[in-house]
């Protein structure tokens, strides 16, 4: 398959990732609830651990640690500031009692933080296709539990189920345009891959730092290590396993490929 098909495929997984949790809430509130509860630390891990042991490193190849590390610092601002632009619109909303204006930007802020997954599955497949893979199950597993809030706040404004999950639908598809047209784009030209991997890693960091971190403490202000902490280390476990037999499998089918293209 060209990488192409990859990045179509995988771009889809993870936009699609986000129907799961409008199931799920449908299903019921306390299996909702349990699914955030658990998930959300899960996706935490999964972040920090593919942004520190796949993006990051994938990134300082081409260029020095300092320049990347700046790019990083740079990805957690402009996030920073596009969370908090977010936040201020929907409290003015809220304070100017237009609590209709917050729909919509509820599905543009989703179709925005969408539209940058796609770019982060594009770049990491334009390293390589372990990068991408691991890149796009990080993006899935964050996906997942944030859905369901967005899923609850939008039905809790009066929308009906059908139209709830019409709307995550085509925004979910912002993913995958994004992702081909980016993918197109740095196969064309030559993109600063450094400094979009860097970004990248600034925007999983910042998303399990300042969401899903505090979260975590709140729920577990009376032990020390509860399951949603053992479930942020499972996820980090598990998504370091992956990242390393992904990378190894890919580099012995590419080592197994050019011996056998020289005997030839």
């Amino acid at each position: 398959m060209e990488n192409i098909g990859y990045v179509v495929m995988y771009s889809l997984i993870g936009g699609l990732a986000s129907l799961i949790g409008g199931v799920v809430l449908s299903s019921g509130k306390r299996r909702a609830d349990k699914l955030i509860t658990y998930g959300a630390p899960f996706a935490g891990g999964a972040l920090l651990a593919a942004a520190f042991t796949d993006v990051l490193p994938e990134a300082m190849h081409g260029e020095g640690a300092e320049q990347v590390l700046r790019w990083t610092m740079i990805g957690i601002l402009l996030f920073f500031i596009l969370e908090r632009f977010v936040r201020w619109q929907h409290a003015r909303s809220v304070r100017e009692k237009r609590l209709d204006a917050t729909i919509p930007l509820i599905v543009i802020g989703d179709t925005v933080h969408n539209f940058i997954d796609g770019i982060a599955i594009a770049a990491a497949f334009l390293i390589d296709i372990p990068t991408g893979i691991i890149t796009t199950l990080a993006v899935a597993a964050h996906e997942i539990p944030q859905e369901i809030g967005d899923f609850g706040l939008l039905l809790s404004k009066g929308m009906s189920r059908k139209a709830v999950v019409k709307v995550n639908v085509i925004s979910s598809l912002a993913t995958t345009v994004a992702a081909v047209l980016f993918f197109a784009i740095g196969q064309a030209t030559a993109v600063p891959l450094e400094a979009v991997l860097g970004i990248v890693a600034g925007f999983f960091i910042y998303i399990a730092v300042s969401d899903i971190l505090p979260m975590l403490h709140k729920q577990e202000e009376r032990v020390f290590i509860g399951a949603g902490t053992m479930m942020l280390l499972l996820g980090m476990l598990m998504t370091s396993v992956v990242t390393t037999s992904l990378h190894g499998v890919i580099d012995a089918e590419a080592h197994h490929a050019i011996e056998t293209s020289e005997a030839v």
